[in-house]
């Protein structure tokens, strides 16, 4: 039962982060939309008023006429309308998951045994935790004091891009080299998604309290309070599609589980900076092709990367005949019977906490295993499964894996 409500649990905070994540992107993607696609006010009337910019559309029905005041609107209504408890309940939402999954099972989901560097390897569960949250921490703070650094007056934002661009192929590299696969993924998507939330929590809505406030008491508001969140803001839009990526990839072993995996991660970042530049600039009029073409190559590299290569089995496996190294079916089955059944079944075994297996994958059966082969080969190569290895499978069980040609006898 224990279990079960974890499971639980867990649906319904996903359901809440995944309603919380659409209506903020939404609403940011609207306003950087809306924001481009300003022109300048055509009547003398608005001009006098102090209209920035003004927009015309039709939805639903009906039409829409917005106007932008950059910092002295004639008036200044009690209902105006603040944007920032989406984004604060998609981070608290997103982070109650990750402590609900990872956090509660660090030797599972975040200790990577097989990295290069010994002390990441040899974590305890707690330790993993501590890195892992210190990584979100420091992942905001020199992503803010890259801001604070380069451009403290919004004077050198192509530098400063330069800048977070440069940092966030140092977290992919450093996050794949730290933790499992999965959580590499997670964890870089999770720090431009903390920088995002604390963007909003830290700038953007001080910054626009502090507008306010001077406008009611009718002095001239600072200005560097609309260009710090204007520059945070378009921070903010450039992470989006990345992140949203890096969140969905817990479902494709093929990306986490290479040993470039930090690579993949790379490109998919600049992939999505790159389509979401497309849209930016098509709001403002410009349809420039360039950059979903630019993004579009880099996924066609990371497809090229992250092929699977074919794996020799060694010299020496508990099946060989005279002919071929080569691995029956029942063999395979013994293996899942000994090693993963224990989670990827109907009923899988209280003693690891899951009660349904995990990703759906039921390998209890020489049917299901057969259906599932090349994940099965895919995740086991590269020891990502068993997670931390917690049924202990040998090395000559991977290598007959590896040998087994994935097809019935």
């Amino acid at each position: 039962m224990h279990a079960y409500l974890l499971e639980y649990g867990n649906l319904l905070l996903r359901w809440l982060h995944v309603i919380a994540a659409v209506a903020w992107i939404g609403e940011s993607i609207y306003f950087v939309m809306l924001d481009n696609g300003l022109k300048p006010p055509k009547g003398e009337e608005s001009k006098k008023r102090g209209v920035f910019g003004e927009m015309w559309a039709v939805h639903g029905g009906g039409f829409y006429h917005n106007q932008k005041y950059l910092t002295n609107p004639a008036e200044l209504p009690d209902d105006l309308h603040w944007s920032f408890w989406k984004s604060y309940t998609t981070w608290l939402s997103g982070f109650a998951l990750f402590a609900l999954l990872y956090l509660t099972k660090p030797e599972f989901y975040l200790v990577n045994p097989n990295s290069a560097w010994e002390w990441a390897a040899q974590m305890t569960g707690t330790q993993a935790n501590v890195v892992a949250i210190a990584f979100l921490v420091l992942g905001w703070v020199v992503y803010n004091g890259l801001c604070r650094l380069i451009s403290p007056n919004m004077e050198r934002d192509g530098l400063l891009s330069v800048a977070v661009a440069i940092m966030m192929v140092v977290v992919a590299y450093l996050s794949a080299h730290i933790f499992s696969g999965r959580a590499a993924f997670l964890l870089t998507g999770a720090v431009m998604a903390t920088s995002m939330s604390a963007n909003v929590f830290f700038w953007i809505i001080p910054g626009q309290r502090r507008m306010v406030k001077a406008l009611k008491a009718g002095q001239t508001p600072n200005p560097l309070d609309g260009k710090r969140g204007k520059q945070r803001s378009v921070h903010n839009t450039y992470f989006t599609l990345p992140v949203l990526l890096l969140m969905l990839s817990n479902h494709y072993s093929f990306t986490y589980n290479h040993p470039n995996a930090w690579i993949i991660m790379v490109l998919f970042i600049f992939a999505g900076a790159l389509i979401r530049q497309y849209f930016v600039l098509l709001h403002g009029g410009t349809n420039n092709l360039a950059y979903p073409v630019a993004g579009a190559i880099l996924l066609i590299i990371v497809g090229w990367v992250a092929a699977p290569v074919s794996v020799k089995a060694p010299a020496q496996t508990a099946a060989t005949d005279a002919s071929a190294a080569t691995v029956s079916l029942a063999r395979i089955q013994g293996i899942m019977d000994a090693r993963c059944i224990q989670c990827h079944a109907a009923k899988p075994s209280a003693q690891f906490g899951f009660p349904s297996a995990p990703a759906g994958m039921l390998l209890d059966t020489t049917e299901h295993t057969l259906l599932h082969a090349e994940q099965v080969k895919n995740v086991v190569a590269s020891h990502y499964m068993p997670l931390g290895n917690m049924t202990q499978m040998t090395e000559q069980e991977r290598a007959d894996i590896a040998a087994w040609s994935g097809k019935a006898d």
